[in-house]
């Protein structure tokens, strides 16, 4: 075992050359004003606002910053966009609608609403027609906004608000999406309407699912915008490690580690997993201080996330991982993780609140998704219908996790007209 753990001592240091000092990436200056600001007021209060240009025929747009709240109810600020149609709020106001992005990246300057000309429809990186280096955008915004409802898309805190992004802690981010509804509420733009519904993918589906999960977060007084009443959520392809998480694991030593092990076994089978997984990681200890990530991997390879998660984003992270690391990266892992139970309880405390959903829930998931395993949308569903939620589960054969928002369109846009239109929602427990 000394002779291994040698090699991979020596390894590391060969992949990770010294690393000159980190300095702040660069952002443009909405955002840099933003980082310098006090994460002071109410939940939902914009404290900063940009209108910009969108290409959606009768549309104006604005980058937003807000207040917020992470896990741990700290004060935050998040950043977003805003869509809404041309035009005074008619009557009996505009529904709302708040998209909860998927897995951009961790450094300040990752936010979707960064990008240029982002109020547009979803653009995905990996697809043809992908225009950017990172996914941005919001799913069937032309549709939507021609049906008159306003749009908000949050960036979550950490990626142009300042403070580190907690990554796939699931609440946090489900707070900001609650609160982005406030937001655009406490702007007038919605009137007197403060029915929403909710959509997101990938983290953005497990942020969808937590939000929905927070009754007395979404209840709260003393906001900028009370009583919203969040009536759907869409979720395609959500992450829920507590549903795959035995229940004694918390406090099994053995049992703890064997699932780190596990995961990490499964999380590294290509490049862009092992980033993704180590991401998640690298973010566990802002929320939880605990948690040391040299409990899981070598000193070398955490200075190399330090370096990489705060300056890159996710596409361009794992390629760096890729390029240095090459078919090594695995033995950036420790085989032996320290402190395995309180990681695992962390893990569950980041994972979807074990509350009853507050409103109807349809999740969609790919049956060759490799990135979210079927199995967490499957056990979602079979959680929370165990306490009475409504919650179906639609599986889109042979679609993996990036063909899943377009494959799904169609069928979420039609179901969240439904829920605006005050239609009976099915069972979905009884399928």
């Amino acid at each position: 075992m000394k002779k291994f753990l040698a090699g991979v001592s020596v390894a590391a240091a060969l992949f990770f050359p010294p690393l000159a000092q980190a300095s702040d990436v660069a952002l443009p200056p909405f955002y840099q004003k933003v980082t310098q600001m006090q994460p002071k007021g109410p939940l939902g209060k914009v404290i900063a606002k940009e209108k910009i240009v969108t290409r959606i025929p009768g549309a104006d747009a604005w980058r937003i910053a807000y207040i917020s709240s992470d896990i741990n109810e700290r004060r935050t600020i998040s950043t977003g966009l805003v869509i809404v149609p041309k035009g005074k709020v008619p009557k009996g106001g505009r529904p709302i609608l708040a998209w909860s992005h998927g897995t951009t990246g961790t450094a300040q300057n990752c936010g979707p609403s960064q990008v240029q000309d982002p109020a547009q429809e979803l653009n995905q990186y990996f697809l043809i027609g992908g225009t950017s280096w990172t996914d941005f955008g919001v799913p069937s915004a032309n549709e939507f906004i021609k049906q008159g409802y306003v749009l908000v898309a949050t960036d979550y805190q950490g990626l142009g608000g300042g403070g580190k992004h907690q990554y796939m802690i699931s609440p946090t981010q489900g707070r900001d999406l609650i609160n982005s509804i406030r937001a655009v509420g406490s702007m007038g733009l919605s009137g007197s309407n403060k029915k929403a519904v909710i959509y997101g993918w990938s983290q953005g589906g497990s942020s969808v699912i937590a939000a929905a999960s927070l009754p007395a977060y979404i209840n709260q007084k003393k906001t900028v915008f009370d009583g919203i009443e969040i009536i759907g959520a869409v979720a395609m392809a959500p992450l829920d490690l507590a549903v795959v998480i035995p229940p004694n694991a918390a406090n099994d030593d053995a049992a703890a580690t064997k699932i780190m092990q596990d995961l990490q076994t499964q999380f590294s089978n290509n490049p862009f997993n092992f980033a993704h997984m180590s991401m998640n990681f690298w973010a566990l200890p802002e929320a939880f201080p605990g948690l040391k990530l040299t409990d899981l991997y070598t000193s070398q390879a955490v200075q190399a996330f330090d370096a990489i998660f705060s300056k890159k984003c996710m596409h361009v992270g794992a390629d760096t991982i890729n390029f240095n690391m090459g078919d090594t990266y695995k033995s950036t892992v420790n085989p032996q993780p320290i402190n395995a139970r309180g990681w695992i309880k962390a893990m569950i405390a980041a994972s979807n609140p074990a509350e009853k959903p507050v409103a109807p829930v349809v999740v969609y998931w790919g049956d060759k998704d490799t990135t979210v395993p079927p199995v967490m949308s499957q056990g979602y569903q079979k959680a929370k219908c165990a306490i009475g939620g409504n919650v179906q589960s639609i599986q889109l054969p042979g679609k993996n996790h990036f063909t899943n928002p377009p494959t799904a369109q169609p069928m979420f846009t039609q179901w969240i007209k439904d829920r605006f239109d005050g239609k009976p929602v099915p069972n979905g427990c009884s399928s």
